[in-house]
């Protein structure tokens, strides 16, 4: 049987030293010592590795798989690439998964994301700018609007978590490894906006100009700001123009990840019709 000619042998206790270390994971300043983040699923971790990203190892539990006929091609392929591959007994895998009804997938993948001074992008670039997010579940799902859109890269400003916390890693059903990420401050940003010819378009539900009415071809930058708050004084101030999305009921702003979403898929729209 398939089941058996897994070569790897398996771990069944919780309370491995492999194991925790995984779970220590969880915690932002472990991984900025390791340098290592997690990526949990089978299909975000499909997806990791079609952006070329190389594992430092896969954990995997038969028992949880959904198709392991099929899914296991996925270990082998990561075995024959050199990938070190754990299998994991489903009581320890259960404990060690930082999500509910693990489908027998864990990989310990390395951190996402550059200084923004390091990020590069083709003239006329769209780029989504995301101020002081606190929320990985947004930032994540910006990740996937973004990587949907063709967005040429996202940029966390004045970041409040990390590129690599495995919450934004599962909001973006992985694509924070297919779209460009970096981090700076608003100074290191702006300066970066202005080395590449970026114009700044700044959300904000205080201007008169509909994002339907703005330019959004060429190089932009769109930026969206905290869940709460919105854009920084600065960051307004800064902009070469603030645009707003029409608000028709009580409520004055939506989920920020959906105007980002809006925004940028009326830049994709004049884009595809210019």
């Amino acid at each position: 049987m398939l089941y058996a000619a897994m070569p790897d042998l398996e771990i069944t206790s919780p309370t491995n030293a492999r194991l925790k270390g995984l779970v220590s994971l969880r915690r932002r300043r472990a991984r900025e010592v390791s340098g290592t983040t997690l990526v949990e699923g089978f299909e975000e971790l499909s997806l990791v590795l079609a952006a070329g990203v190389r594992p430092r190892a896969v954990y995997y539990c038969v028992e949880l798989m959904l198709d392991p006929s099929a899914q296991l091609a996925l270990v082998e392929g990561c075995r024959a690439a050199g990938v070190d591959t754990v299998r994991v007994a489903r009581a320890a895998f259960e404990r060690t998964a930082y999500r509910e009804g693990p489908d027998g997938f864990l990989a310990e993948v390395p951190q996402p994301g550059l200084p923004v001074a390091a990020l590069e992008v083709s003239p006329g670039s769209l780029v989504l700018l995301a101020e002081g997010i606190e929320k990985p579940g947004n930032l994540g799902a910006m990740l996937r609007t973004a990587d949907a859109a063709g967005v040429a890269a996202v940029v966390a400003v004045d970041p409040v978590t990390d590129w690599g916390n495995p919450n934004v890693v599962r909001g973006s059903k992985g694509t924070v490894y297919s779209v460009p990420v970096a981090s700076g401050t608003l100074d290191e940003v702006l300066s970066w906006l202005a080395e590449h010819s970026l114009r700044l378009v700044a959300t904000t539900p205080d201007t008169s100009v509909l994002h339907t009415e703005a330019d959004l071809t060429g190089a932009v930058a769109v930026a969206v700001g905290t869940e709460k708050y919105g854009l920084t004084p600065a960051a307004l101030e800064a902009a070469d123009l603030r645009i707003r999305i029409p608000m028709a009921g009580l409520a004055n702003s939506l989920n920020v990840s959906t105007s980002a979403a809006i925004v940028l898929y009326e830049a994709v729209r004049q884009r595809s019709s210019g």
